[in-house]
């Protein structure tokens, strides 16, 4: 999926600033040098990146869903949301655990916006 270029993360998709540990007795940062500076976090168009496989995400689970619902007898969207989370936590993909509980979100709001 391609974002525009104008398009602007929303602000409650996760930032990535989550503090690093890292071991020793000095104290440390975790940040990364990019351009001659030293960072914490994505930059935004590391961040608008992440945004755009997070949405690309959303849309193909929401379509994986709702086929599973018409498929699986008895299936509710509280019953298979978590079996879904589980099956992406073990594919291994680079997501932060508040990205993929972003993308769960918009997956069910998606599945009990959309008409029956």
């Amino acid at each position: 999926m391609t974002t525009p270029a104008d398009q602007q993360v929303p602000v409650d998709f996760p930032n990535g600033c989550n503090p690093g540990a890292l071991s020793g007795f000095q104290p440390k940062i975790a940040v990364r040098q990019v351009d001659g500076k030293f960072v914490e976090g994505w930059s935004e168009s590391e961040r608008l990146a992440r945004f755009d496989n997070c949405v690309d995400l959303v849309q193909q689970l929401t379509a994986y869903c709702q086929r599973k619902l018409q498929e699986l007898p008895g299936a509710t969207v509280a019953s298979l949301l978590p079996r879904v989370r589980r099956g992406v936590e073990l594919k291994g993909w680079d997501l932060t655990e508040q990205e993929l509980d972003w993308i769960m979100k918009h997956v069910h709001d998606h599945l009990t916006s959309a008409p029956s």
